[in-house]
Parts: structure tokens; sequence; C-alpha cells
């Protein structure tokens, strides 16, 4: 080889080292290293595949001479064209004239468009970028044709130069599939979100509970404000869930604001947020929830705690969307949706004037009343079910239905804690229960003794051992339908037994045939 060449290709790949090192920015180096390969090879293109081993496909991640648009359409699969080729064989490949090699596909469509070499053809060389064994993506370059030129000493140069580049591409390689796996997450997570909080996911089938199916189908994708309305424990997040996850802004952010939960001290600051150095304590600027929320909604829980000051600037964010941080002078214009719940009477607040009756109207747009759970008798089944199967799947326990006296037991039940009551009641039966039934004993007392249930007298153990043995008995007779015997195998008696007592309990074995 001719010493000036030596001299200049040691140049060359001198500049290619230091480019390398120059930055931090992966993208910005590889684009010098193109731009030094087409002052020094005089190439018309040039590209820097990555193979995506999550999608099985290789793509164009960095281009000389090529456009956006045309980068976009360069997607190959493996094995198919010449990168796709050289991805699966890790060989290289050098093409005299590109018009005269069918594996050559163009999908980039440049060289159908843009002028072609000054002899009238290209020539083409792709070498493959390793990792090790492993083939992580191609380096390739377009070049005029000319006879005297030698592909051969090309092949040299971009192996080097592909070895070169070989830890870069592994970083950018990690990066992009660090940036996919991220990307399908978040994909994954919010059709999971809005999946669960669908309003058909909400769990009733009452007059009452369809009634609220409607009013959130009417509402969720309008930017009314609502008011969610109801008793403790009544499911008043899970409705404000549904209204934003069936919006039109359910990609955006959903914030809650718990505000009984707040310090009233820190509640405008929760809010609105503050500028550095406020107030002591204020080390560094806070973002607040109206902020963090812009374009999507907040969920303002138990509206009725905050305090008046407080209200005064929550109405201005209602009518003028914007809003000060606590210490600023800047005004913050603010896109979010508002919905709040209640257990309060705020009616009454307004006439005790611990609430103002200019924000009640503001808020009271669109209300939702959630009934409690006595005025929904014909869920608390469907409620307890679904709750049973949640929690012996998490306490890894096959527990498959209730008892006939503890579903009395949950009928009769006045629930003042409404749902959440029932959902712990449920768990702490989980919890104790051995077996494959919940029966009464596995409910807390409140729900099987006392005179707001009336379902389990138990004033003396004679008439507890009358009521578990006639309720066993029965559950019996259900699973065997009717069939004495079996009934008796199932309770581990004998049928002279189980008979004896079915005419003490007065129970007829056909009622369940």
């Amino acid at each position: 080889m001719d010493i000036v060449k030596i001299i200049e290709e040691k140049t060359l790949f001198y500049q290619i080292s230091l480019v390398l090192n120059e930055h931090l920015d992966l993208n910005k180096s590889l684009y010098k290293v193109l731009d030094i390969l087409s002052n020094t090879l005089g190439m018309m293109r040039g590209i820097i595949t990555i193979l995506n081993p999550l999608k099985n496909e290789i793509s164009i991640e960095i281009a000389h001479g090529i456009s956006k648009i045309a980068m976009l359409k360069g997607k190959y699969k493996i094995g198919e064209g010449v990168i796709g080729r050289v991805i699966q064989t890790g060989k290289t490949v050098s093409i005299p004239q590109i018009s005269k090699e069918p594996l050559f596909l163009d999908k980039t469509d440049i060289r159908k468009t843009d002028a072609k070499g000054i002899n009238g053809e290209i020539s083409f060389i792709c070498v493959p970028i390793k990792k090790g064994k492993r083939i992580i993506g191609t380096l390739s370059v377009d070049l005029n044709y000319e006879e005297s030129f030698s592909l051969k000493n090309g092949v040299k140069i971009l192996s080097v130069v592909a070895t070169m580049i070989a830890q870069q591409a592994i970083n950018l390689e990690k990066i992009r599939m660090e940036k996919q796996k991220l990307e399908d997450e978040n994909k994954r997570l919010k059709k999971k979100l809005i999946g669960k909080y669908s309003f058909t996911s909400i769990i009733g089938r009452s007059n009452k509970m369809r009634e609220v199916y409607q009013m959130i189908s009417h509402v969720s994708k309008s930017n009314a404000t609502v008011l969610i309305r109801g008793e403790s424990g009544t499911g008043k997040e899970l409705v404000a869930n549904a209204i934003h996850f069936n919006s039109l802004r359910r990609q955006k952010p959903f914030v809650k604001v718990n505000c009984a939960a707040i310090p009233v001290t820190l509640v405008e600051s929760e809010f609105f947020g503050h500028e550095k150095g406020s107030f002591t304590g204020a080390v560094k600027q806070k973002t607040g929830k109206f902020e963090m929320a812009n374009k999507g909604s907040v969920f303002l829980d138990e509206i009725g705690s905050i305090d008046l000051d407080v209200q005064t600037k929550l109405l201005r964010v209602l009518q003028e969307k914007e809003f000060e941080r606590i210490g600023g002078y800047k005004t913050i214009k603010v896109d979010a949706r508002i919905v709040a719940a209640t257990n309060k009477n705020l009616e009454q607040a307004v006439e005790d004037e611990t609430f103002r009756g200019d924000l009640y109207y503001r808020l009271n747009v669109f209300p939702i009343y959630l009934p409690p759970l006595r005025e929904r008798k014909t869920d608390i089944l469907l409620l307890a079910e679904h709750f049973l199967e949640k929690y012996a799947k998490e306490n890894s326990k096959e527990i498959k239905r209730f008892a006939s006296l503890s579903i009395d037991m949950f009928m009769s039940y006045h629930w003042p804690g409404n749902v959440r009551e029932l959902e712990n009641c449920i768990e702490r039966a989980v919890l104790l229960c051995d077996e494959g039934v919940i029966h009464g004993s596995h409910l807390p007392p409140t729900v099987q003794t006392g005179e707001t249930s009336g379902t389990f007298p138990v004033t003396a153990l004679d008439e507890a051992v009358y009521n578990l043995e006639k309720e066993m008995i029965a559950d019996a007779l259900k699973n065997s339908r009717g069939n004495i015997t079996m009934a008796a195998k199932i309770l581990k008696t004998t049928v002279r037994k189980i008979s004896y007592k079915m005419k003490i309990y007065d129970i007829d074995y056909r009622k369940y045939r």
C-alpha cells in the first residue's frame, strides 16, 4: 500500500476516535463520524442502522444525506434486503453497481428520486457492527461508481470504523431498548388504568347504581365540574376515577388531593405551590396540584373541610382558571377539570357560613349522589362475592362461597360504613376461614350479633348450636342436591343422625333437589 494512503487512513481513524470521545451526546458523535467519511471517501450517503431485538426490526438511527422522512421508511426485518442479510449473516457486502443487484431494496426511495452517481451508477458497501459475536447494527455508504476505486479498500476502512463505533452503538442500543420498554410499560399501565376505572367495572346492578352509571356516562366526555355526594365508604373516589379515565382527558394527569388529610396551614401550598423562600421551610420552589394537573383533572376529596381563605382562591381557579404561587407574582394559567367529593351537608355549611355559597354553586354544576349500601340491598351479595374472590386469591385460599346464615346476616345488617365496611368484613372473614365456606362465625361481632342486626341472637349456648347445626345441614343438602346419604358423608356423620336432626329442625330434603 502507498505510504501516503497509510498516513491518510491513520489520520482518518485518529479524527474519528477524537470525535467519538468529544461529545456526551452519542448522536452528535455519530453524525460527525459520517461527515468525516463523506469528506474522506467522497460518499454520497451514509447510514448507521441498529437492530431492535424487542421488535426484531432494523431501523435507521443515524444518516448523512438522507431526509428524516426517508429515514422513517428505512425499516427492515432480519434477512430482508442487503442490510437485513448483513445483520443475519454478519458478513460484509460490497456491491459495485446497485442496479445489477436484485437484493437491493432501496426502501428509502432515495436512489429513485435523487440524482445517481457521476457515471450513472452507485456503489454500495455495508459492514456489520459487532459486539463480540453479536450483530447489533450496520454501517453502510453510497459511493459514486468508479472502476478504479477499490471496494476492497473501502470495506477495510469501514470495518475498522464499525469496530470503533461498536461500543457507542451498544450504548445506543441499550438506550433504545430501555426507552422502548418504558414506552410499552407506560402504554400497558394506561390501558390497564382505563380498563380498571371504566364505569362498567363499578360493581352494582341496583336501580340506584344504574342511575349513577347514566350520570357518569353523560358527564365524562364534558369539561363540567362534578360534585360527588355520599356517605363515607360509598365509593366516591372510584366514581371520580371513572369520570376521568372515560373522559377526553384520560391521557393527561389525574391528580388526587385529600383535603381533610392536609394541615390547614399547608392546604394553599399543596393546591397552588410556593416560591423558594416564601416562608420558613420553603427551601425550594414547589409545584402545586393544580399546576401538575394542567390539561388533566384534579380530584378534591373531602372538599367541605377546606378553610375559608383557601376557598376564595379556589373560587378564582374555577372562574378565571388562574392563580399565583405563595410568594410569587407571576399569574399561572391552568386548564384542569375539577371533580370534588364530600360526605358533608354543604347546604347546611353555607347556612352556617363555614362554606362559601358562591363556591358551592360553582362546584355543584353536575352533582352525583352515591346511595349508601343499606339503600342498595340487591348489590350486597354481588359486592361480597367480588371481595371474597379478591381476598381469597390474595391469601391463596380456596374459599368458594358464603353459608346461608352469613348471607342472611349481610342482608339484615345496616352497614354504617357502607362498601368500605363490607370489604373489611370480607377480608377479616377470609383470614379467619380455614375451610371452603364463610360461616356466620367468621364475620365480625357487629354483623353477627346485637340489636342492629337481629340475625344471630346468641342468648344461650343451645340456641347457638341449634342455628349452626341447622345451617350446616342445609348447606350439605344444597351441595348434595337433596341426597341425604351424600349429605351425611359431607358432614362426616350417619344417615340416621342427620335424618333425626332434619326432623328436629323441620328441614325438608325435597326442597333441595
